[in-house]
């Protein structure tokens, strides 16, 4: 009795040669990119920068937690209560969200929450919230309409 032993290769050649020139590639823009001779990513800030986008509404904020469990947002300049985030509110979960990454980020910076974060409307429409402390920057139209639209509502005049 003869016990035939297969050697055929299961997955087919192509199929290995094009996910090695699939990894080729990747890696070689990624090299690329390392060097300079590719550009990265637009960033947003750079990108406002070269093109001359000033800002059309600053509002400097802090945020704070109160006892049951609401977040206190107050204009910095002023100290005047802008908002109170309750828990359940439409539109307060994507803000106190927001603003819990913020703060974890301060914190793992050992940096306090008694410095404002901007929230920037700028000229060309977009929406950004930045901490000068952390470096941290957020563009909330990334978030969708109603998301940017809770963020907007922080303005003077609700960032019409």
């Amino acid at each position: 009795m003869s016990m035939a032993h297969d050697h055929e290769q299961t997955i087919p050649r192509h199929a290995i040669a094009a996910a090695g020139i699939l990894v080729a590639t990747a890696l070689a823009l990624t090299t690329l990119v390392k060097v300079g001779v590719l550009n990265r990513e637009a960033v947003p800030e750079v990108v406002r920068a070269e093109a001359n986008v000033a800002p059309l509404v600053v509002r400097q904020l802090t945020f704070a937690d109160r006892a049951d469990g609401a977040v206190v947002v107050r204009d910095f300049a002023t100290g005047e209560t802008v908002r109170v985030l309750i828990d359940g509110v439409p539109g307060n979960g994507f803000v106190r969200g927001v603003m819990r990454g913020m703060a974890r980020e301060r914190r793992i910076r050992g940096v306090g929450m008694e410095a404002p974060i901007s929230l920037t409307l700028w000229k060309n429409g977009a929406l950004s919230l930045t901490d000068k402390a952390t470096g941290r920057s957020v563009e909330l139209g990334s978030f969708g309409p109603d998301n940017r639209a809770a963020f907007a509502a922080l303005l003077p005049g609700g960032g019409a």
